[in-house]
């Protein structure tokens, strides 16, 4: 598999691709290791199963499964890095999550130099009005911002008196063994879905090249304090990496050495590691 030009051409205009079905052979083995990662670990408040009351979240997700882990060894999904990000791409971490609910307009980065990229698997199926991904196309072009407000959906009501569910938008809908890929930029948003919807991505950046690249990946990794992790990479994805697989967990293991001081702060700080 490699990504055609129109591919391409499409995720520079619009900021997102998807994948019908490229993971259907790996799909049941695939939820059987997010239920047992969530059985294991909990997710919820102070480690406790999922309740439905608000998302649960793991944080590194799938490092902490070795046959999660080799994902990032899965030809498929590396032809979907490799050809957005480049063959030295970084590998930046996984979430796992059970949502709650709607989850409002946002981006999640504003990143002006390098990319940064999501792939997402849905396991549940999900439609536009029962929690599938909807994007604004043409929203990761941070630039257009100063022309178009379409990066303030998430004040939907105040800016143009309708719900943040009205604002124009593509749905991604999806089924089990779908994968979504998107820029971090892109602004995404969820509505209607109902307490259980089970997701986990894939974080992925292109090699950093400049200073200014290697300051926003080193404050990248900072960010993951909040889910108190003292080592960027779970101990599965490193256990378990080839030669192959450590070329894209090189520059960030580099860059991580502020991370343990970060998270003690957020120890002493926080009640419960963040849910997202």
């Amino acid at each position: 598999m490699q990504l055609t030009q129109e591919q391409l051409d499409f995720f520079d205009t619009f900021g997102f691709l998807t994948f019908p079905g490229l993971l259907a052979d790996r799909i049941d083995s695939i939820i059987n290791d997010f239920e047992a990662l969530f059985a294991e670990h909990g997710g919820g408040h102070g480690g406790a199963a999922h309740d439905g009351t608000a998302r649960s979240c793991l944080v590194p997700f799938i490092d902490q499964s070795a046959s999660l882990s080799s994902l990032l060894d899965e030809p498929r999904l590396l032809a979907i890095a490799e050809g957005l990000l480049g063959d030295d791409f970084n590998y930046m971490g996984s979430d796992g999550n059970f949502y709650v609910g709607d989850t409002n307009w946002h981006s999640d980065g504003v990143n002006k130099v390098g990319r940064y990229i999501k792939i997402a698997l849905y396991l549940d199926p999900v439609k536009k009005d029962s929690g599938a991904l909807r994007v604004i196309p043409g929203t990761h072009d941070i630039e257009m911002a100063r022309v178009w407000q379409a990066r303030e959906a998430g004040s939907a009501r105040k800016l143009w008196d309708i719900d943040g569910s009205e604002v124009p938008s593509v749905a991604l809908e999806s089924t089990p063994g779908d994968v979504v890929c998107f820029n971090h930029n892109l602004m995404h948003a969820a509505f209607g879905g109902n307490n259980r919807r089970r997701m986990f991505t894939l974080n992925l950046g292109r090699h950093c090249q400049t200073p200014t690249e290697i300051e926003n990946l080193e404050n990248y990794i900072g960010g993951s304090a909040r889910f108190w992790m003292d080592d960027f990479y779970g101990p599965a994805m490193l256990e378990t990496a080839s030669s192959e697989r450590m070329k894209h967990l090189e520059q960030p293991i580099k860059h991580s050495a502020h991370l343990p001081a970060l998270t003690a702060q957020a120890r002493a700080t926080m009640k419960e590691p963040s849910r997202g």
